[in-house]
């Protein structure tokens, strides 16, 4: 699409901004400009930091800790998406205002920074978390004071409420489609199971292991070990892999043990050239850190990877570069968190309101169709109906794209028969 605005002289950053926003959906902008933004007493019943310009919404990422390598993206995705939404003037008229609050990896923060930002700041929303430790950490704290978190990360489901939007993939959406791919395209029959240890990581593998066994003819789970968040030492796991045998490794391992983990794979010899290996939990963003020469050929089980060829990503991937650095990168989390604001807005303008209970009751059937993985729509239970893709990693760092699913896949975070 082109770029209709005014042909005034524009600095690049705008420019990059405004390509980006052009290919999104313009939800609510035919209000825009032709009249009153609505009362404040009519979308704002409940407190909340809302006045006639300004709408406050807080963010809670970890930006230190041994997860700022995974959330970093998140707290950028965000902003930018904030940036272009105020751009284009704001919700029901009103400009979004940030309050930043680090997580620092440490769940009781966490929960400590959820309460400041509902109760002292009264933020209309909160875009955060990204471990499963951290979101449970908060979860009792957005029910009881009635907040709405928009969460980015794909994880273990087995979860619903009315004050999440889960905006990355449960499991039935990434884990099985993936485990199926791998078994039918490398003819897979033995799995070992490695993950970091706490909730998201071992539901994933009580997932995977059910569907190995019981849904993959003739498999088996061959081995399956934990490590600590922040684990470096991965030399002992390494032999007890090499004497497995296994025809898949399968991967959640988090944050920056991912680091140690695969520079001491390639050191021990366990490289694509002679073994399969499927992770859930390195995107774009941890390959940074890992280095692309250290993941080259392994694969990823995800709904988004950077180098997807479509116009919503090409605009978005170009914005946030404008905005980053042309080295930035962006993975699956980066993007799904990118989508909260977006469906926020959307939401808050079909509700037309800012109250929580009025925006969890609008948000079925709200689509993005500007979503840089394609399109995604809420479903009922709070989860986005959305793809799953399989990336091949390469020596640069960014993945190339070799399955998709067919259809989007409904998102169904209590499936019969894995719980």
């Amino acid at each position: 699409m082109r770029d209709h605005a005014s042909p005034k002289p524009r600095s690049p950053l705008r420019r990059h901004l405004l390509q980006g926003i052009v290919t999104l959906p313009l939800i609510g902008l035919s209000a825009v400009g032709q009249a009153a933004p609505p009362a404040t007493a009519v979308v704002n019943t409940t407190k909340l930091a809302v006045t006639d310009t300004e709408v406050t919404v807080g963010q809670l990422h970890s930006a230190t800790g041994t997860m700022a390598i995974s959330e970093t993206g998140s707290i950028q995705a965000e902003q930018l998406a904030i940036d272009q939404i105020n751009a284009m003037g704001g919700v029901l008229g009103r400009k979004i205002k940030v309050i930043k609050e680090d997580g620092a990896s440490d769940w009781p923060t966490f929960a400590e920074k959820s309460k400041k930002l509902l109760i002292n700041d009264r933020v209309a929303a909160v875009f955060g978390c990204w471990t499963s430790a951290s979101r449970k950490a908060v979860l009792p704290i957005f029910e009881k004071e009635n907040g709405m978190l928009y969460y980015p990360t794909f994880y273990e489901g087995l979860e619903q409420s009315k004050n999440v939007i889960y905006t990355g993939q449960e499991a039935t959406q990434q884990i099985l489609w993936g485990l199926d791919w791998v078994s039918k395209e490398k003819k897979a029959k033995t799995y070992f199971l490695v993950g970091s240890d706490y909730i998201w990581p071992r539901t994933s593998m009580k997932i995977a292991r059910k569907h190995i066994e019981g849904h993959l003819a003739d498999s088996k789970v061959v081995g399956e070990e934990y490590y600590p968040l922040g684990h470096t030492q991965f030399n002992s796991l390494i032999n007890k892999i090499k004497a497995a045998k296994p025809d898949v490794i399968f991967i959640a391992v988090v944050g920056g043990s991912n680091v140690s983990f695969y520079k001491q794979l390639k050191a021990a010899g366990v490289t694509a050239a002679k073994q399969t290996l499927l992770t859930i939990s390195v995107t774009e963003d941890e390959v940074l850190g890992i280095g692309g020469e250290n993941m080259a050929g392994f694969y990823a089980s995800m709904k988004y990877f950077q180098s997807l060829d479509n116009a919503n990503n090409k605009a978005f991937v170009q914005a946030f570069k404008a905005k980053y650095g042309a080295k930035a990168v962006i993975g699956d989390v980066t993007q799904a968190a990118y989508l909260g604001p977006w469906l926020w807005k959307a939401t808050v303008e079909k509700a037309g309101s800012f109250d929580v209970d009025k925006v969890a009751a609008a948000s079925k059937d709200i689509e993005f169709k500007g979503a840089p993985e394609g399109y995604v729509k809420i479903h009922a239970n709070h989860h986005l109906w959305s793809k799953t893709r399989i990336g091949q990693a390469q020596a640069d760092g960014q993945f190339k794209v070799v399955a998709e699913s067919p259809d989007l896949i409904e998102p169904n975070p209590f499936p019969k028969g894995y719980q």
